[in-house]
């Protein structure tokens, strides 16, 4: 076998106080734990990494096998260098999460000697009735939220935004935000773990103290976002049509609804990483099949040309470009 070919990779679970049992019961993932609320599909991080589950390069973690096979050939020609660029999870909310914000690149990068997060949500479910802190309410400028948040009254500035299954979401670094209880999403993201909490509803964790608040950095980085400003930047590296939920200057994420068969081509600008959520199928390349169903995924490393996606499935396929 070739050193190229769909990786199939391992995911690390976390169990933080809002998770659920959606990952565990719906989707059969595995965890020590009674309940997951993520799990990380494809990490390239030090304390997160992805092992490698089949074919020759079983056993080793993805680190061995870009720094063997050369970070150009693996991740592709767009790559810029640094640390891997993207992470990618499934996050159950079964209670609401913190009120939170990122940072952008630069702030980070000053502040933290990090990268930024810009991200986007995919809702694979959500309860009737279940919604998002979805950036500041119209009207509300960066002074107006720094004086309510300093008030107490931050709960004036936020805007609930209703959600349902199939909706996309997309969050620049800057935006305020939190998932609902009762919503299931696949989070695309730049490969960063940096979050401002501005607010917790007083939650305690396990040691039985309040968890730790950022609220003087959330206020330095949170930017009064316009529609037409979110679209801009979601779009920013690409046009938008029915397959394609966003293309930034960080990734392109595309929904694809397999009826019967589809191809898709991993060229050499870019690795693809294909997610099942919903259904199953296969996935064919080189004549070798590799079984997909719910909450399956495959590393696709750049280069790798056409792929037939089979089945009655419906996939999400992030790369870079």
């Amino acid at each position: 076998m070739n050193a190229k070919y769909p990786l199939k990779l391992s995911y690390i679970t976390k169990s933080p106080l809002w998770g659920g049992r959606r990952l565990l019961d719906g989707f059969g993932l595995n965890a020590p734990s009674d309940t997951v609320g993520e799990a990380w599909m494809l990490s390239v991080r030090e304390k997160e990494m992805s092992i490698i589950q089949n074919g020759i390069a079983t056993g080793k973690t993805m680190r061995q096998y870009i720094d063997e096979l050369g970070a150009t050939s693996v991740i592709g020609t767009a790559f810029a260098g640094g640390d891997f660029p993207l992470l990618i999870k499934l996050i159950d909310a079964c209670d609401k999460l913190s009120v939170q914000v990122h940072p952008d690149d630069d702030y980070a990068a000053r502040v933290e000697n990090d990268r930024g997060k810009t991200e986007m949500w995919y809702i694979v479910e959500a309860d009737e009735g279940a919604e998002i802190i979805y950036g500041l309410k119209d009207g509300i400028s960066a002074e107006d939220f720094r004086a309510a948040v300093r008030a107490g009254k931050l709960a004036d500035t936020m805007h609930h935004c209703p959600v349902h299954a199939g909706e996309t979401y997309f969050i620049p670094s800057g935006m305020l935000h939190a998932i609902g209880s009762g919503i299931l999403i696949a989070e695309i993201q730049q490969n960063c773990d940096l979050t401002y909490r501005v607010y917790d509803y007083e939650r305690r964790g396990a040691d039985g103290s309040l968890r730790e608040l950022h609220v003087d950095k959330a206020l330095d980085v949170t930017v009064p976002f316009t529609e037409e400003a979110v679209r801009a930047i979601r779009y920013e590296a690409g046009g938008q049509d029915e397959e394609t939920l966003a293309h930034c200057r960080y990734f392109k994420t595309r929904k694809l609804t397999v009826a019967t068969q589809t191809e898709i081509k991993v060229g050499e600008e870019s690795f693809a990483y294909v997610l099942c959520i919903g259904g199953n199928g296969t996935l064919i390349c080189e004549g070798e099949t590799h079984p997909l169903a719910t909450a399956d995924g495959y590393f696709l490393p750049a280069n790798l040309g056409t792929l037939t996606l089979r089945g009655d499935m419906t996939v999400l396929v992030a790369s870079i470009a």
